[in-house]
């Protein structure tokens, strides 16, 4: 047996499944420190349940926690920006395009050294070993732990990266260093952005993971434990304390695997209702389709791999305008049961709306008896128009895809969607983003630019995968059940005759 937790922003839901048997299941309000919320969906599961904790193998978790540190611009650490790419990336130094707030709220230093390489693998300029020396002695005299070093085409050629951090390790043993060629994509500035993100979070992934681990071993849980990744799959808990920035997005991510495991549907739109958003996704192959374009995350631009999700403002705690005709983006959150008017409240809400229309038994509906007919199916048509919308603007090549609706705010949706060609709504659907978590495997990526006229294709997908491989082995997959699943192959133009970009992602079975 095995546990799938996902944390949302208003509720942080468990489920305990047997094989793809669904032991026990719940759906709580997220506490303000997250982990204490996480210990109730734990007791009341394993209670409910009548499931002893020596019989869970593995335990799997999905956090908002580092996206929401770095939108809030809390629990972020000093840190120093290295960027070895000089003379040509003076131009545009790092952090350039960054939010004033962000850039004031991580307080980096930033040092730019001369070195890295072209595409085609020439050096870019000779690294210095008096500018390595000189920024060994800043960092020594700075006490600076946290560390991110980026070159060009580091995907290419990352020996720049590991000489200076082996420098900087020799002379501080115990730095935080994130070298960007590990998990971030070509493309310098997105590649940096990502990495400069991931090591101001290394402090604070540390504080967590240890909360998530007391947790589970304070109720005798002493089996693995894993968390969610932006792609559809897992990391050990050592690994995330290296790279917590991969958590980014991984909540929508869970929704999308849960909808496929309770349905079946390997192709189709998923439309996951929270109490302040819904998340629009899109499952191909049963994994949800990644997006092609820069990702912001917190006003940043990044190349993460990042599921393609259109987020807007419904939930069931969004706010209703008198006439019905606006709703959201405001929403009264995890507050709906104090706020909401079938719950005591004097705010009007999507949730009122539908238990006023009949549509729902939440709370006491005579609460709102005050509320006219014409304001309620108003308010009915806005929602559904606002998700036929949605779904058309995620709709692959504008063809009609089934629509699976998840999440607990799915009970807004009453009647038929026009964009939808057809509905499937899941038993446990409240619970998907768990489940996606209870189902995950463990995947890996790799990416290079190479030139076909020196290496034949075959090798070059080969060696691509290898790499990928070892990044999936190193994140606690089976290699002996590790695939690869996606290959992607690019040929860049006005470049010589055969540069290609080879991209593969892998997946595996956890080895337990």
């Amino acid at each position: 047996m095995r546990i799938g937790i996902d944390v949302g922003g208003t509720h942080t839901d468990a489920v305990i499944l047997d094989g793809d048997k669904i032991i026990a299941a719940t759906k709580a309000l997220t506490s303000a420190d997250v982990v204490s919320g996480v210990s109730n969906a734990l007791d009341e599961i394993l209670s409910s349940g009548g499931v002893v904790p020596k019989a869970i193998k593995t335990v799997m978790i999905g956090t908002t926690q580092f996206t929401n540190a770095i939108v809030e611009r809390r629990e972020l650490s000093p840190m120093a920006a290295i960027r070895i790419a000089l003379p040509s990336g003076q131009g545009m130094p790092p952090m350039i395009d960054w939010p004033a707030d962000m850039v004031s709220a991580i307080g980096a230093d930033v040092y730019e050294l001369h070195g890295g390489y072209l595409y085609d693998g020439y050096p870019l300029a000779e690294l210095r070993q008096d500018e390595v020396n000189a920024l060994v002695k800043d960092l020594q005299k700075k006490g600076t732990k946290n560390i991110a070093i980026a070159s060009a085409f580091a995907p290419m050629n990352a020996e720049p990266e590991i000489t200076v951090a082996k420098a900087i390790r020799n002379a501080i043993p115990d730095a935080r260093i994130t070298l960007s060629h590990t998990f971030g994509r070509l493309g310098l500035m997105e590649r940096e952005n990502a990495t400069i993100m991931n090591t101001t979070l290394l402090p604070f992934a540390e504080k967590v993971v240890d909360a998530f681990l007391d947790a589970l071993k304070a109720r005798g849980l002493n089996c693995p434990a894993y968390i969610s990744q932006n792609d559809g799959t897992l990391m050990n808990s050592k690994f995330v304390r290296t790279f917590p920035a991969l958590t980014f997005s991984s909540g929508p991510t869970n929704s999308l695997r849960g909808a496929y495991k309770l349905t079946g549907l390997e192709d189709a739109i998923v439309v996951d209702i929270g109490g302040t958003t819904s998340d629009v996704g899109v499952l191909q192959g049963g994994f949800p389709r990644e997006s092609n374009v820069v990702v912001d995350v917190g006003g940043i631009r990044t190349n993460f791999r990042m599921p393609d999700i259109l987020a807007i403002g419904l939930g069931g705690g969004s706010l209703v305008s008198e006439d019905g005709r606006t709703i959201g983006p405001k929403s009264v959150g995890h507050n709906l049961v104090k706020e909401g008017l079938v719950f005591g409240g004097d705010t009007l809400t999507t949730t009122d709306i539908i238990v006023a229309a009949g549509d729902a038994e939440i709370g006491d509906k005579s609460r709102t008896d005050h509320l006219s007919q014409a304001t309620i199916k108003t308010a009915q048509q806005t929602m559904r128009t606002m998700l036929d919308r949605a779904i058309d603007m995620m709709k692959p090549g504008g063809r009609d895809l089934p629509v699976i609706l998840v999440g607990g705010g799915s009970v807004l949706v009453t009647e038929a969607l026009t964009a939808a060609s057809q509905i499937h709504r899941p038993e446990n659907a409240g619970v998907a983003n768990a489940i996606g978590a209870a189902i995950a495997q463990v995947g890996g990526e790799s990416e290079r630019m190479l030139s076909y006229r020196d290496t034949s294709r075959e090798d070059a997908i080969k060696m691509v995968t290898e790499e990928a491989t070892q990044n999936a082995v190193s994140a606690g997959a089976d290699r002996a059940t590790v695939n690869a699943v996606d290959i992607e192959e690019t040929a860049i133009p006005y470049m010589d005759e055969g540069a290609t970009k080879v991209r593969v992602k892998v997946i595996g079975d956890l080895a337990l």
